[in-house]
């Protein structure tokens, strides 16, 4: 990795002329009190390296007429420098062969120089640098769209589902009316059936009325008519086994009512309104229950997709053990972005610009004021571990400053000579 050995910085905003050697591994903090020149120093270098667009408004030293002077030499043996009027950028590697701002670009990391640019971004940018860094973020962002659609899919089922149970349970149900419609025509065919055989049973029983007139008749007959007695007796035996038919036949007859058909007819919409309430119970019922074994279905594919998410994160070679990346939110030991401390803040986006460019061996922090001394130490130690280094600022006068800056010199260091203005000539009336 690729780290800033020296640099030297004059007329620079509030700097007049800082000469620095940063530790190569771990935490150099630029401290010293507001308003001295520490936020320069960074600017500085984030000027040198990264090209004019992160030239400072006014680069120019106020009340200085030397122009700004960078000099830079990295672990690289290139040597970077900015100086003259124009600030024209030189850049020299090891074999004196000249070089611009394309190639410092091809290994520095623009965030490295510009953190605030990652820090200050949505949750969900900083999902996707990482995710586009490691290698996932098209397969991650399908099966995120995956598992948005279901989801939504699976939200509208169950309210359907929820509707259909909360319906059902609000309808009346009648465990005495019919399971099917009764039909008004059904019910007068019957009564014209009852009535049909009610009239035969009254024919029959007028038969009767009639054959015991007969009867009656005959046995008069009978009396009155001595002379045909012989065949007045063969009539009466014949009549008196008809009579004794038709009174059997008499005996078994039963009329059937019609009250409750007549009842039925008048109280048929009632009846068809309780059997379409208990179809519309039964049918909602249903409903219900479908609806709930596709959510079920629907649940089972989302924590299918969530499977295989984590399952790709799992794999991925993520620059940060407990690093994730969950709904689009990058995740650190269990805490979102707004969750984390201050120095896990600055862990996870050190460690993500550190992947974005592996050559890019240092990284650029202000304001570490933020920390404490303890997180602060420790903070210092995962940069060494790592192999990283860090060049920040911190408002304090602490052992903790590896230098200290005051009114734009280091505190304790031999000022440095400054570029002596260019001379100008003088000019007299007759002189050449």
């Amino acid at each position: 990795m690729i780290k800033i050995n020296k640099l030297e910085i004059e007329n620079v905003k509030r700097v007049k002329a800082v000469k620095i050697e940063p530790t190569a591994s771990g935490l150099t903090i630029v401290g010293g009190k507001n308003n001295q020149g520490k936020t320069s120093v960074l600017d500085a270098i984030a000027w040198g390296l990264g090209g004019n667009k992160y030239r400072p408004s006014q680069a120019n030293r106020e009340g200085s007429v030397i122009p700004p002077h960078l000099h830079i030499v990295l672990s690289n043996g290139l040597v970077v420098e900015r100086k003259g009027k124009n600030s024209d950028l030189k850049v020299i590697d090891p074999n004196g062969v000249k070089a611009g701002q394309q190639l410092l670009d091809s290994f520095v990391e623009e965030l490295a120089i510009n953190l605030p640019k990652f820090m200050n971004s949505t949750s969900k940018e900083k999902a996707n640098i990482l995710l586009q860094i490691i290698g996932v973020g098209n397969q991650l962002f399908e099966l995120e769209k995956q598992e948005n659609e279901i989801y939504s899919n699976r939200r509208a089922i169950g309210q359907i589902a929820d509707q259909k149970a909360k319906y059902a349970k609000e309808q009346p149900y009648f465990p005495d009316a019919p399971k099917e419609l009764v039909s008004i025509s059904d019910l007068i065919q019957q009564q014209q059936a009852i009535l049909a055989r009610n009239g035969e049973n009254q024919r029959k029983r007028e038969q009767l009325a009639t054959i015991e007139q007969q009867y009656t008749m005959r046995a008069q007959e009978v009396e009155r008519l001595k002379q045909q007695l012989a065949n007045a007796e063969m009539n009466l035996a014949k009549t008196a086994q008809d009579l004794e038919i038709a009174k059997k036949s008499a005996l078994d007859l039963y009329d059937e009512s019609t009250a409750d058909l007549e009842a039925n007819i008048q109280q048929i919409e009632e009846i068809n309104r309780k059997v379409r309430a208990n179809l519309d119970k039964d049918k909602a019922e249903t409903d219900a229950h479908d609806y709930h074994v596709q959510y079920t279905k629907l649940s089972t594919k989302i924590d299918e997709i969530r499977e295989q998410k984590a399952s790709l994160l799992k794999n991925a070679n993520l620059p940060l053990p407990e690093l994730s990346v969950e709904n689009g939110e990058l995740i650190y030991k269990g805490q979102k972005w707004d969750n984390m401390s201050g120095a896990d803040q600055l862990k996870v986006s050190t460690a993500i610009v550190r992947k974005l460019k592996p050559d890019c061996g240092f990284i650029l922090l202000d304001k570490l004021e933020q920390m404490d001394l303890e997180t602060l130490q420790d903070f210092g130690k995962w940069l060494e571990q790592e192999g990283l280094q860090a060049i920040a600022t911190r408002v304090s006068t602490g052992e903790e400053c590896s230098i200290l800056i005051e009114d734009g010199y280091v505190a304790g260091q031999e000022q440095i000579p400054v570029q002596q203005p260019v001379e100008t000539k003088t000019w007299k009336a007759g002189e050449f």
